[in-house]
């Protein structure tokens, strides 16, 4: 082989793992597991799993279609940013047309995938989930602390997508999935903006933390926003979407991020921030998993 031939084949495997990196494939894992969940909460009886391979192919390409966006929407503060500035983008991997034209096609076709193969208001709700992040809250970042409450919309949208995928409609319970992971987004996101608040600061991000500096008002809304998930996540046993298992397992998971919001709340520190981060790291698979489970 020659050594010409080896550096091509370098470079392709080069650019592939750059493009790979701009689709944020452990976020993009979240999504797709959400929306599973979603789907097989929807489900009577035992799940379409020829569907819910479409459904969770679709929302992967949605998904990381929309990463890649934003991130070339934000590529000159990523490059200012210590946790960002070696993404594809900023170090220079790839160029911004290729991200553009990558991204768009993965929305476009993850779009059609959902909506020809599961159900259209599926890709209706995979669309709206990606304008909202790319249109609204990505835009936002650098404007309002309210761009939280609003990326916390597009955040909580992916068992909607499962669910319509499922059904082809929208119910109480849907939006009871919607309404919590609404509230986990809060502790969850305000954790990592506490943590990273310097460096969003250096980009020009607009976040809670960044003019918060004794961490009171952060705090504060990481302890309303774990009551609030602890109160909304018992209510599917109550609605008879999970029975009592799923109850149990979700007040004891509920107390114990609770603790973690109290820990936050008293000692305002980064140290304590990383707590609840890692806390809602596994609060979340946890609790979904134990509604799969006792699904009623």
């Amino acid at each position: 082989m020659s050594t010409q031939s080896m550096t091509l084949g370098n470079r392709f495997m080069f650019n592939l793992t750059a493009y790979l990196e701009l689709t944020k494939p452990r976020v993009n894992l979240l999504v797709v597991l959400t929306s599973a969940v979603g789907f097989c909460l929807a489900s009577s009886g035992h799940p379409d799993f020829f569907r819910l391979f479409h459904m969770s192919l679709g929302t992967a390409l949605l998904g990381g279609g929309t990463a890649v966006l934003n991130q070339f929407l934000e590529r000159e503060a990523d490059g200012r940013m210590h946790r960002t500035r070696n993404r594809p983008l900023p170090s220079g991997r790839l160029s911004a047309f290729e991200a553009m034209v990558f991204g768009s096609v993965l929305i476009v076709g993850g779009t059609l995938y959902l909506g020809i193969l599961t159900h259209p208001l599926a890709a209706l709700l995979g669309c709206s989930t990606a304008a909202i992040y790319l249109f609204v809250y990505t835009p936002l970042k650098t404007r309002s602390i309210v761009c939280t409450t609003v990326g916390a919309v597009p955040g909580a949208l992916p068992p909607l997508i499962g669910w319509a995928a499922a059904r082809g409609e929208l119910d109480f319970h849907a939006l009871l999935l919607f309404a919590s992971l609404f509230a986990w987004q809060y502790p969850h996101f305000l954790a990592i903006s506490w943590i990273y608040k310097e460096d969003y600061r250096r980009g020009g991000m607009v976040m809670l933390p960044v003019f918060d500096p004794d961490g009171t008002r952060t705090s504060r809304h990481i302890l309303i926003f774990s009551v609030a998930l602890l109160i909304l996540s018992v209510i599917p046993s109550i609605s008879g979407l999970a029975g009592v298992i799923y109850l149990a397992g979700a007040l004891i998971l509920g107390l114990i991020f609770l603790g973690f919001g109290l820990e936050a709340a008293r000692r305002r520190s980064t140290a304590s921030a990383r707590h609840v981060l890692r806390a809602s790291v596994v609060y979340l698979p946890l609790l979904l998993i134990l509604m799969i489970i006792d699904r009623t």
